[in-house]
């Protein structure tokens, strides 16, 4: 073990050397010639790219660690790119600028930023990437040369929205690229479609045209594809197994349209699958993994020139074409395959009789079957083929098998993982996974083919994500249950799980027929029992489990023998002997006698003893592949052998309903409506569903409160004549109605004159406003409507307007720039301009739904059509419940309060009887007795042509004034008529409520049972509906099931919310007609912020997992509105992120405001960057993988905390972020020793990472940036945007500078930060008003001196006025003072008593448990203890909100 040990030593040494000569070399080439902070520096120099080129790069066979140097230096953007030009251009500048750019996608930065500042010598450089990768080793290259450049082109493919190369890529991907296909099969595929006929003559007559340098260009673009794959076909012949690579664009359409065609030709798929390579089990799986997706989307349903999605009727119709058409050719031209012609097609299109039917052909005939079909050249006359017969077999059969279809082959597909799926790590990348090679996974590209395609690729994504954290899960609880293998060779456990519980039976005890039309069981029950011999509170976990929680059953055999320890570090499955893994769905736990206890309101039966017997569903499909496997090849039964149960959390356990629902969206009819269909599969106009382009904009809209006045609604809308219908200044007030020009698109198409032009756009500019009074609704003070108090800046206004319209809207929010005001807003302008329809709110995280449930709550919305769906409605500030019981207890309670109200109006007008009973009886009340008297009423004060009617009259002859004595009088104030009539209406208005919400509560009367109201209430009364996208993905079969029905969408941190979770939300309803009844929708986000949290490296980057709908949107080019005026943060601390943004500002109160103002005590500046060196000899530290810490760091940013709290700073006014878990933890454990429980400290607001923290903020943010060695995952710029953002008032933030300001996408902000002081200044003494001289702290262990002999200060004045106090009693607490201040002005201390923007606090006072009198909280020396706590980790209580999932 020593020598084990010594040597490990040795080598880690010799690689921290090694990285350390190759930063220094890299550090010191960059100096010289391409830093960025260097001084004088070198020209540039062919020669020194070219050694840096073969030294380092070539010779360390292209070493990760040597290209991440060089692009982390920005050697591309400083020294090849700009210096590249033709005549310089040689293979090692080719391979180093490919080098670089595959770089940074494997780190997922921009790449093409470089290119688009200087696009003139792209294309050129593109066409030398081009040749040299045909050339291959004619020029000299490697295959991993090659490989290189192969990759570089794949990113090109896979970048068609950036325009530079777009150009390039297109001209490889056209229609002319045919002209590589056999003549005949040209022929063929032109006749299919007419008009393609007409584009080749057009295309062949410009080739003619051309000159022959241009002509020959031409050829060589348009062969290219077709020549990569013969050499890709050459190289797989003849190279070894392990040394292959591929990439086919075959998965977006533009790509795909006319390339699938020349694949076909090439018969790529065919020869793949006859080569070696297949054969051979290891070097070949993730070969075979990846040609099975190629031969997936080869075979795609879809029409490759239209893009249409092809139904389960035309791919049969196409199969059965292709068929006849054989069997006409077999009959007409192939005597030998008669009984083929002859036969049926369902007779002959298995892969078994076709082989028995062509093989026992001569190869030349099978040719000659294949040249007929315009698949093979035509053999001339006594010519012998040059194809093997397997070739020209494999050819035939392979093209005109039945296939099955993909919804039948995703139908029995098992929903849960098996241990095949799990430990496969093509298929789920471990946490280590580097960002090299290639994988066999699906891609979330920008466009895809179809909806099902869309859709299949999520699914398949989010179920290998799931498998991950599952397989996390099995081996955590695994290796804490120590299997051994007993002495008798059966598993016994040495440790124990919470999560995990071993087997003693396990029975199927169901096996249910198959569904007509299905092959599997329709449903399979088992009865797993288990002892729960184990602590209560772990019992009652396990009693716990609900109806639909998941479970995995596993098999262990360990072949360790008992008492061996386990190495982590070692593969899993061969250590603990993992056998089998299945999922299964619990249905309950069984009683007594054996029947499943149901979930319910009654209290759960008591059950003696420990053992528990739970009945779960296994998965159908699942079961029959195993017992037809158990059937044929006479393998073992797994269902005899599981000795272990494991439970999940609930909040990490939905993937099976997610799963069950994408699979049920894609058998049934997915009714995207038709305005939105193309920009979600990425094609067509990208702003065509906005709302100037949709056929059914609105022309005039009431704008209700949003305006405060007249002058605010001009401001909003500059460059625009304002009209106001109403010519009386005193009258010209909110609420506004404005009618918008609608341009006339009839007239599209024709060409107008210049001046008609002018005409209409000086037209366009006119808007046309309406003010208006609201109806009186009463004279009581609660009838008064609630409104808006915010002046909405003019393009929140142009966000709002948008919303209201039909259409797509995507508002970009940046930090603090009120997107939720402007939610709220929209929510409230759709629920009064269209009280008919309704409105789906969606969030990312119940804390988001929660903050806007708050706003909505303070406008004018009646409160009985709000309904919140889901498990976050509990942690809504409110006293309200708005989940569905709070709701219908609140229309039960409503109810009655309505009847009392009847029973009063009764009373007051002396009608016998008992009206108030129900709904129903009062509803007779008011159209008998109410109605009447009103009409009577009205016949009395109308106007007659005539006569006037006196003033007095309105008062004197309302029917109602008993009812309504308990208003403030007097009601009529008896000094206009118009005014009296008015508050007359308004009187009756509140009546006529009263009535209209008891008959909408009349159902409520006729249905008993909580679940029927609750699901009327959801289907009928609800107006505004809200829910996270997790709870919608969970639910949808429900809501369809119920006939839940809505018009416009809202979501809220739309860039948070993964694609799937972003579609399924526009699909819960059933299309009426086959029509979407969906009007608007509305995507609040930013996607510059952090994206969604996918804990796999693989799919987040080589998947691109972690794109959102939002963003996909934003790279599409689908118009926004950036929103643009920030009330946050101090505009100095604004300028560290919006330069992000487009014309990020800062509203005004942001300069006015005193809190923004002044400076922040103690400290010289509003923000600082302080670097941090090494502290005793250490930086950065990872004691696990990815869990990096820093304690010099961690030190730093407590003793500055504990610095502000000896100031007066409100402990909970100030969070400490850092960007790693790591660092958490430790910042954790050092406050915990440092502060905890002393009354002078306390704890911070928050200590957590910035990515938990985004959507949230603070007035000050100390943050620890930790690493020292590499910048880590701050590169990715939207962390850096969350980070700089979180604070209102003061930002500081500890580094180790050196290394964070040489990074490229880092420097708008560390340019700011690098410009002051590199350390610490503080003012100790300073409270306000003070000039003192600054204090400048060099390095932590200052800091931490200082702060101490601040303490001890503190300490000692404390003393003294502890004794004080016990002299006097009487004395009020008297806020605690260093020396400093004490030598001031007695006037001083009563300034202080004026609380100040910061809210100084006593520091005696920040416990909140009150103090007695005695010293209890000091030891014998007079300090105050410092009790050691244990680290406390807030990710469980209540701080994981953010990412909030339901069960």
């Amino acid at each position: 073990t020593l020598e084990a040990d010594l040597m490990t030593n040795c080598r880690r040494k010799k690689k921290i050397m090694s990285v350390f000569s190759m930063w220094v070399f890299s550090l010191l080439l960059a100096n010289k010639y391409w830093a960025p902070h260097a001084q004088n520096k070198l020209p540039f120099d062919p020669k020194v790219m070219e050694d840096v080129y073969e030294k380092e790069i070539l010779q360390s066979k292209f070493a990760i660690r040597k290209i991440m140097l060089l692009e982390f230096s920005q050697y591309l953007e400083n020294y090849l790119w700009v210096n590249y030009a033709p005549d310089v251009s040689s293979k090692a500048f080719l391979m180093s600028i490919c080098c670089i750019v595959n770089e940074k996608f494997r780190e997922n930065v921009p790449a093409w930023e470089v290119f688009k500042k200087e696009p003139n010598h792209f294309p050129f450089f593109f066409k030398c990437v081009m040749e040299a990768v045909l050339e291959g080793e004619q020029a000299g290259l490697t295959l991993k040369e090659q490989t290189v450049l192969l990759v570089f082109l794949d990113h090109c493919f896979n970048s068609l929205e950036v325009d530079l190369i777009r150009e390039q890529v297109q001209q490889l991907i056209s229609l002319p690229m045919w002209m590589c296909l056999l003549p005949s099969r040209l022929q063929h595929e032109l006749k299919k479609v007419p008009k393609l006929q007409k584009f080749w003559n057009l295309i062949k007559k410009k080739f003619d045209k051309m000159d022959a340098d241009a002509a020959e260009q031409a050829k060589k673009e348009r062969a290219f594809l077709s020549a990569l794959i013969k050499k890709f076909l050459g190289v797989l012949m003849s190279i070894p197994a392990s040394d292959y690579t591929t990439c086919f664009s075959l998965a977006l359409l533009p790509t795909r349209r006319w390339f699938n065609t020349v694949l076909d030709d090439s018969h790529l798929v065919v020869s793949c699958h006859l080569s070696s390579l297949t054969h051979r089990e290891k070097e070949g799986h993730l070969f075979c993994q990846l040609l099975d997706m190629l031969k997936f989307y080869t075979g795609f349903e879809i029409n490759d020139q239209t893009g249409n999605a092809l139904t389960e009727k035309e791919m049969t119709t196409l199969h059965y074409d292709r068929i006849t058409s054989l069997q006409r050719a077999a009959f007409a031209h192939f005597p030998e395959l008669l009984d083929f012609a002859l036969s049926n097609v369902a007779a002959v299109d298995t892969r078994e009789s076709l082989t028995k039917h062509f093989g026992h052909l001569s190869p030349n005939t099978l040719h000659r079957v294949a040249s007929y079909l315009c698949l093979l050249p035509e053999l001339s006359e006594g010519q012998d083929t040059t194809y093997e017969k397997v070739v020209l077999l494999e050819l035939l059969v392979s093209r005109h098998e039945r296939r099955i279809s993909q919804i039948e082959q995703l139908n029995q597909m098992p929903l849960y993982p098996t241990e095949k799926i799990i430990w496969d790590e093509n298929i789920v990348p471990t946490e280590y996974y580097s960002g090299e090679g290639c994988l066999a996974l699906p891609k979330l590209n920008l466009q895809f083919l179809t909806l099902h395609d869309y859709l299949l690729r999520n699914f398949n994504l989010f179920r290998l994500e799931s498998t991950y954290e599952i397989r996390q899960d099995i081996e955590d609880v695994v290796w804490r249950m120590k299997p051994w293998q007993s002495e008798y060779g059966g598993a016994v456990f040495g440790g124990w799980a919470r999560m995990a519980q071993t087997i003693t039976s396990f029975s199927i005890v169901e096996v249910a027929k198959p569904n007509i039309g299905e092959s599997w069981p329709a449903r399979v029950r088992a009865d797993v029992t288990i002892n729960l011999n184990v602590q209560d509170h772990i019992k009652n976990e396990w009693e716990g489990l609900r109806k639909h929680d998941v479970c995995f059953l596993i098999t262990v055999r360990p072949n360790l023998p008992y008492g061996t320890r386990f190495d982590r570090r070692q593969p899993f499955v061969e250590q603990t002997g993992l056998v089998y893994v299945r999922g299964c769905e619990v249905q309950g736990m069984l009683d007594d006698k054996g029947r499943v206890i149901e979930e319910g309101p009654e209290p759960k039966p008591k059950l003696r003893g420990d053992s528990r017997t739970f009945r779960v569903w296994l998965d159908p499909n699942q079961y029959q592949q195993d017992m037809t496997s158990s059937i044929q090849s006479g393998t073992e039964d797994p269902y005899e052998t599981f000795n272990i149960i494991m439970r999940r959390k609930p909040k990490e356990n939905n993937f099976k309903a997610v799963l069950e629902t994408i699979r049920n969206l894609m058998n049934t009819e997915c009714v995207v409506p038709d305005w939105l269909h193309d920009i979600i599969l990425g094609y067509g106009d990208p702003g065509s569903a906005h709302y100037s382009k949709m056929p059914n904009q609105i022309s005039t809209l009431d704008f209700n409160d949003t305006f405060l006045s007249l002058d605010h609604l001009r401001s909003c809308f500059p460059g625009h004549t304002i009209n106001v219908t109403e010519k009386n200044p005193e009258l010209q007030v909110p609420p506004f109605r404005i009618k918008f020009p609608i341009s006339d698109k009839t007239e599209k198409g024709k060409k107008r004159k210049a001046d008609e032009e002018a005409e209409n756009k000086e037209e366009d500019m006119t808007l046309s406003i309406e003010p208006y009074v609201t109806p009186n609704r009463g004279p009581y003070p609660y009838n008064q409507p609630k409104r808006n108090t915010i002046q909405f800046t003019p393009t929140q206004i142009e966000a709002i307007r948008a919303g209201m319209q039909p259409g797509l809207t995507m508002v970009v929010g940046p930090p603090g720039t009120g997107k939720t005001d402007v939610a709220v807003q929209i929510i409230s302008n759709l629920y009064h301009n269209f009280p008919e329809q309704r409105t789906l709110i969606v969030t990312h995280s119940n804390q988001a739904l929660n903050q806007l449930f708050e706003k909505i709550m303070a406008l004018d919305i009646d409160e009985r059509h709000l309904l919140r769906l889901g498990h976050g409605e509990e942690e809504l500030e409110t006293e309200k419940d708005f989940s569905r019981y709070g709701r219908v207890n609140y229309v039960l309670a409503r109810r009655l309060e309505l009847l009392r109200e009847v029973a009063r109006l009764q009373e007051s007008l002396d009608v016998p009887g008992d009206v108030s009973y129900t709904c129903e009886t009062a509803g007779h009340f008011y159209l008998y007795q109410v109605i009447s008297r009103w009409e009577q009423y009205m016949s009395k004060v109308k106007p007659k042509q005539v006569k006037r009617v006196e003033v007095e009259a309105v008062a004197a002859h309302f029917p109602f004034h008993k009812y309504f004595s308990n208003a403030p009088q007097p009601v009529f104030k008896g000094c206009t008529y118009e005014e009296d009539m008015d508050i007359a209406e308004g009187c009756y208005r509140h009546i006529k409520k009263i009535f209209t919400q008891l008959e909408e509560f009349r159902a409520f009367e006729l249905l008993r049972s909580g679940l029927d109201r609750s699901k009327y209430l959801l289907v009928k009364e609800a107006k505004i509906i809200a829910m996270t996208c997790t709870h919608a993905a969970l639910k949808r079969h429900d809501l369809v099931e119920l006939g839940f029905k809505y018009d416009n969408i809202l979501m809220e941190e739309a860039a948070q919310i993964l694609e799937i979770e972003t579609f399924i939300p526009l699909l819960l309803q059933n299309p009426e007609d086959g029509y979407s009844r969906l009007k608007r929708w509305i995507m609040i986000g930013d996607h510059h912020q952090l994206p969604p949290v996918i804990k796999n490296m693989a799919f987040q980057k080589y998947s691109n997992m972690e794109q959102s709908l939002f963003t996909r949107f934003v790279r599409l080019g689908v118009p926004t509105i950036d929103l643009d005026a920030q009330g946050r943060a101090r505009a100095s601390l604004c300028n560290l992120y919006n330069w992000r943004y487009k014309h990020l500002g800062n509203l005004p109160h942001v300069q006015q405001l005193p809190e923004f103002q002044v400076p922040n005590p103690g400290l010289t500046f509003d923000f600082q960057l302080i670097n941090v060196e090494d502290f005793d000899g250490v930086g950065e530290s990872e004691p696990n993988p990815y869990f990096y810490q820093n304690l010099a760091e961690a030190e730093y940013s407590v003793a500055l905390y504990m610095y502000m709290r000896l100031l007066g700073y409100p402990a909970d006014r100030i969070s400490i972020l850092t960007t790693y878990n790591g660092q958490k933890h430790l910042i954790r454990d050092v406050i915990n020793q440092r502060c905890a429980g002393n009354p002078f400290f306390g704890q911070p607001n928050k200590v957590t990472t910035v990515d938990r923290f985004q959507g949230q903020q603070n007035d000050y943010i100390i943050l620890s940036l930790v690493r020292t060695k590499a910048v880590g995952h701050l590169r990715d710029v939207r962390r850096l945007v969350v980070a700089m953002s979180r604070a209102r008032l003061g930002l500081y933030i500890f580094a180790r500078v050196s290394l964070f300001q040489n990074c490229f996408e880092l420097t708008p902000v560390f340019n700011q930060l690098t410009a002051r002081p590199l350390q610490l200044h503080i003012r100790p003494h300073e409270y306000y008003s003070m000039e003192k001289p600054d204090q400048i702290v060099k390095n932590m262990p200052e800091m931490a001196n200082l702060v101490y002999n601040m303490y001890m200060h503190m300490i000692q004045t404390s003393q003294k006025y502890r004794q004080q106090r016990q002299q006097n009693l009487a004395l009020p607490p008297q806020q605690t003072k260093t020396d400093a201040e004490e030598q001031q002005t007695p006037a001083r201390s009563e300034e202080q008593q004026d609380q100040t923007p910061m809210e100084q606090e006593t520091p005696g006072e920040v416990d909140s448990k009150p103090k007695s009198e005695d010293t209890a909280d000091l030891d014998p020396a007079g300090h105050a203890k410092m009790p050691e706590h244990p680290g406390r980790d807030s990710d469980s209580d209540g701080e994981d909100s953010g990412g909030e999932q339901e069960q």
